[in-house]
């Protein structure tokens, strides 16, 4: 019994020289050691390590990727005066922890600073640009530009920045109404120059198809009216030739075409006096035969 004491006061004393000399790094931070305030190591691998107890303290920083996310979006200028409302947010992490601590001392100090950086970088770029080239034409080379002249600065307090980027870019809600306006007015306009466009390529087209048509008609009425020619033409040939070869056939043939035609209906009427040549051959069917012999 007068053993045990002295051992568990042995053990008691070893687990407590034990706890107050080891530290855990995490794979997801760094730790510096301090020593009546002044840095004596940076520790960036994870594992467990030693310091002097009661002589030296540990402060643990975070390796991760960092975000600085807007509380809200700032107002910002373009060049041609007019005001965007842009929303952000930036990636960074420390890299230097040593000067990180000498230059800011803690995180909240360098998110701080870092926000003033990169609002002064947006606002001196859109100051040069357009709300076109910030929306959509150069929104990457402004992106890129205000990382790069960040990064600069961020890296005399141990911090790299990664990213900058541009989560939205709108107007105002004062000048939303009036920009969404003028906007349609213009699409209106630009419909009504293609709709004016349209009817006089339309009147065009249907000119010149009437036209066409007009030059196909005539063309075709004179070709008809040739044909029609040249075939009253060959008629009267032939009826030339036949009434030469026997005048009197040829009359008694044009009697009975025209005897044909003039009783061709029962109801059809005509007053003719009966002694009329027209009935020659009712009157004398061999007229035709008596005048060939």
């Amino acid at each position: 019994m007068d053993r045990l004491i002295p051992t568990l006061a042995a053990v008691f004393g070893a687990l407590l020289l034990a706890s107050l000399s080891l530290f855990i790094v995490d794979q997801r931070q760094y730790a510096m050691v301090f020593q009546f305030g002044e840095v004596t190591r940076v520790i960036k691998q994870p594992g467990i390590h030693f310091k002097i107890p009661l002589l030296q303290n540990v402060r643990y920083f975070d390796s991760r990727v960092l975000t600085i996310d807007a509380e809200s979006p700032e107002l910002f200028n373009t060049r041609e005066k007019k005001n965007v409302l842009v929303d952000s947010f930036v990636k960074w992490r420390i890299v230097d922890v040593e000067q990180f601590y000498k230059s800011v001392g803690s995180e909240p100090a360098a998110v701080a600073r870092l926000k003033q950086t990169i609002n002064d970088g947006l606002r001196a770029e859109f100051g040069q640009k357009t709300v076109a080239d910030v929306i959509s034409g150069q929104r990457d080379l402004v992106m890129e530009t205000v990382r790069q002249r960040a990064d600069a600065d961020a890296r005399k307090i141990g911090v790299e920045i990664l990213d900058v980027r541009l989560k939205r870019v709108d107007f105002p809600d004062k000048i939303s109404n009036s920009v969404y306006d003028r906007m349609q007015s213009e699409r209106r306009t630009v419909a009504s120059q293609l709709r004016s466009e349209g009817a006089a390529d339309a009147e065009r087209i249907r000119a010149e198809a009437e036209k066409e048509r007009d030059v196909l008609l005539a063309e075709a009425y004179n070709q008809a009216q040739q044909l029609k020619g040249e075939g009253d033409a060959k008629a009267a040939a032939i009826y030339a030739d036949a009434y030469g070869k026997s005048p009197e056939f040829y009359a008694f043939w044009r009697s009975m075409d025209a005897y044909k035609e003039s009783f061709k209906h029962k109801s059809d009427v005509m007053v003719l006096d009966p002694s009329s040549e027209f009935f020659k051959y009712f009157k004398n069917p061999q007229a035709s035969a008596g005048k060939g012999k």
